[in-house]
């Protein structure tokens, strides 16, 4: 990269496009970062190249209906993800995705299965990749002046800017070396918080998870947890069960993920959130609530995995939590009703007096089908029969 003529630096240094209009850029990366600098950077480069080693499985924001992704994933889902084989959970996934649009015909179809990786999340990508303004190229062979040649030989001139949106390594260097020592972006931390190692705890790492789901409720839990332990209310386990905790936790991130410095603190949201709150005591007793209260029940298991859940019971339950609960999706629906939507009167189906009067007839041919062979045989007879039941004058 030194040889390299035009500029370069990592995704957290990019701001705006404006100063890259009409020249040729090259994007490494394809997490989220990458995929929204490329779209970003696509609406005002000559052309945007987008260098992927492995690809990537695309997710919308929006999901179906209009509403936000994380939205969808509730506690049935969850329990089917944990139940159903991985490999047929990652094949529906995968075709769902693939009918949006198909992963290989643009390129972007990784080796690994859905689950396998943290997926990239982007609206955008697709259609910029249709128009042509983003160009899906392999991984990075050299640099040579202000050329970039990729790995299957084609080499694109006149580069401008190269942009490593490459991840990131994370470290403490304000610590002593020995209390959360880090190596390969990979750190030992009970519950991903707590160093086991200290004599007493005093110290908690708030948010360094990357989860499958939003990251500021988990980091609220966490201080929740924290701030308990701190208090005294709360007493950690010995140091050896923390140690047996996160080898156990290292192993099931390896069977599960293609390795990669990015998945060395992957979490999942309703997993974890559940985990934490069972050690604060807030976790929602959805059992006794569908026999006590099964609309609040159903909710739960039907409804997104919302921080009020965790409000329900337990110390700094709120008394409104019930009730948010209920509203939530009101809120969802209020930021997009900005203006009045009189739609028209739907027209009555047929759909169901059809398949109705299907059945109907099914059920009377299935009771009646001596007379129908009858019928069949001989319609003249099965008339007369039939005259016989009408009224006489």
């Amino acid at each position: 990269i030194e040889t390299f003529t035009g500029k370069y630096f990592h995704s957290r240094d990019y701001k705006i496009p404006e100063e890259w209009r009409n020249k040729k850029a090259v994007v490494i990366g394809i997490g989220n970062s990458g995929g929204d600098i490329a779209v970003e950077l696509s609406r005002v480069t000559k052309q945007l190249y987008l260098s992927t080693r492995r690809g990537a499985w695309v997710l919308n924001r929006v999901g179906d209906d209009g509403i936000p992704l994380d939205l969808l994933f509730n506690r049935v889902l969850n329990i089917l993800r944990n139940v159903i084989p991985f490999s047929l959970i990652c094949s529906l996934g995968e075709k769902r995705l693939n009918s949006r649009f198909n992963h290989s015909l643009y390129n972007l179809k990784p080796k690994h299965r859905l689950f396998s990786q943290h997926p990239t999340v982007n609206d955008e990508l697709p259609n910029r990749i249709l128009s042509g303004t983003v160009q899906v190229k392999p991984n990075i062979r050299r640099f040579h002046g202000s050329n970039v040649e990729f790995d299957d030989g084609s080499i694109v001139d006149d580069v401008d800017l190269v942009v490593f949106a490459t991840g990131y390594n994370f470290s403490f260097p304000f610590l002593a070396s020995n209390v959360v020592p880090v190596s390969e972006n990979q750190t030992s931390l009970y519950k991903y918080v707590f160093p086991p190692e200290l004599d007493r705890p005093t110290l908690a790492i708030i948010g360094l998870v990357q989860p499958l789901g939003a990251i500021m409720p988990i980091s609220e839990m966490q201080a929740r947890w924290a701030t308990r332990v701190f208090k005294g209310c709360i007493k950690l386990p010995s140091s050896a069960a923390m140690q047996r905790d996160i080898k156990s936790k290292q192993e099931a991130m390896a069977n599960r993920y293609v390795s990669s410095q990015r998945h060395t603190i992957q979490v999942d949201y309703i997993n974890y959130m559940d985990e934490i709150a069972d050690l604060v005591g807030v976790r929602p007793r959805i059992s006794r609530l569908l026999l006590t209260d099964p609309r609040l029940g159903l909710n739960l298991l039907l409804g997104p995995c919302t921080p009020y859940q965790y409000r329900l019971r337990g110390p700094r339950k709120w008394a409104g939590a019930r009730q948010a609960i209920f509203t939530q999706w009101d809120r969802v629906a209020q930021p997009m009703q900005t203006r009045p939507c009189n739609e028209p009167e739907p027209l009555r189906s047929l759909k169901w007096p059809l398949l109705l009067s299907a059945a109907v007839a099914g059920l009377a041919a299935y009771y009646y089908k001596n007379s129908l062979l009858v019928f069949l045989q001989d319609p003249a007879a099965l008339l007369d029969m039939m005259k016989s039941w009408l009224p006489t004058h």
